[in-house]
C-alpha cells in the first residue's frame, strides 16, 4: 500500500482567525491522532487567507475512511462553524514520490 496525501483548502469564516481554527481543530487532532493510519498533519494559511490543511495517511482507504468520520462522528465539532463551506475544496491522492 502506498501512502497518500489528503488535501484541503478553504477559507475560514467571517470574523474567524487561524488562532480561532487551530482552538476548534482541538477535538479533531485528538480524534485524528487515534485513526488507522495516520502519520501527520499540517495547516498553513497563505497571505490572501487560503487555508490548507494537509494529512498524510499510510494509504488512500485510510484517509477517505477518516474523513467521512470527520462529517459523521464529528458532526457536531466547532471546526465546521470555523469554515466558509462554500470555499471547500478535498481530495486525497496516492503519493507517488517520496523524499526523506
Amino acid at each position: 500500500m502506498a501512502e497518500a496525501m489528503e488535501i484541503t483548502t478553504f477559507h475560514l469564516a467571517k470574523g474567524v482567525t487561524m488562532k480561532d481554527f487551530v482552538a476548534a481543530n482541538v477535538d479533531v487532532d485528538a480524534w485524528l491522532k487515534q485513526q488507522s493510519g495516520f502519520i501527520l498533519r499540517r495547516i498553513s494559511q497563505r497571505a490572501d487567507g487560503l487555508v490548507t490543511d494537509m494529512l498524510l495517511w499510510k494509504s488512500a482507504r485510510d484517509g477517505e475512511r477518516a474523513a467521512n468520520g470527520i462529517v459523521t462522528e464529528l458532526a457536531n465539532s466547532p471546526v465546521h462553524g470555523a469554515i466558509d463551506q462554500s470555499t471547500v475544496d478535498w481530495s486525497v491522492a496516492v503519493c507517488r514520490h517520496r523524499l526523506n
